[in-house]
């Protein structure tokens, strides 16, 4: 497994900051940090980082089943259920979660002083998370391939908006 950082301390590793602010009602302001990975196994290990500002990931379900632990901060998730309704999470440091492949779609955010998580990802088959559109609508499937593509080009995978590489 090909490793991309020798810790998983925020402060010491390379971030990749994805941010569209083109629609209000859902700002989409992150970053994220590879780990580790083996495209022939289906792994793949990241951090994701949420400011204090209600910054969002895409709109997304996760295909692949994945292990997630806070290491700061908090996560908020809003599930969107068959139905429609809405599901609320809240996930405190040192709080883990384990999602079984094929989750349903939800929007993603830090806790009012941000959140930072740690993301164990399976994919057999490579195909990690689906995105939507402000619809629900599925707009794109991403791989781990397309995130180690995205890596080494110092972008976001399947960003909208602006991307640029950062340190801690």
């Amino acid at each position: 497994m090909p490793k991309v950082s020798q810790r998983f301390d925020p402060q010491s590793v390379d971030w990749r900051h994805a941010i569209d602010a083109s629609d209000p009602s859902f700002l989409i302001d992150y970053e994220y940090s590879l780990l580790g990975y083996d495209l022939e196994t289906g792994r793949l290990d990241m951090m994701l980082r949420f400011g204090s500002n209600g910054g969002h990931c895409q709109r997304h379900r996760h295909i692949a089943s994945t292990a997630t632990l806070v290491i700061e901060g908090e996560q908020h998730i809003d599930e969107i259920q068959p139905d429609g309704s809405i599901r609320s999470t809240v996930r405190k440091k040192g709080d883990y979660a384990f999602a079984e492949a094929d989750a349903l779609p939800h929007n993603e955010r830090g806790g009012p002083d941000g959140g930072t998580v740690v993301l164990a990802i399976s994919a057999p088959d490579g195909r990690l998370f689906e995105y939507f559109d402000a619809d629900m609508n599925s707009v794109r499937i991403l791989t781990i391939a397309d995130y180690v593509d995205a890596w080494v080009s110092g972008s976001v995978p399947g960003a909208l908006g602006q991307s640029r590489a950062s340190a801690a």
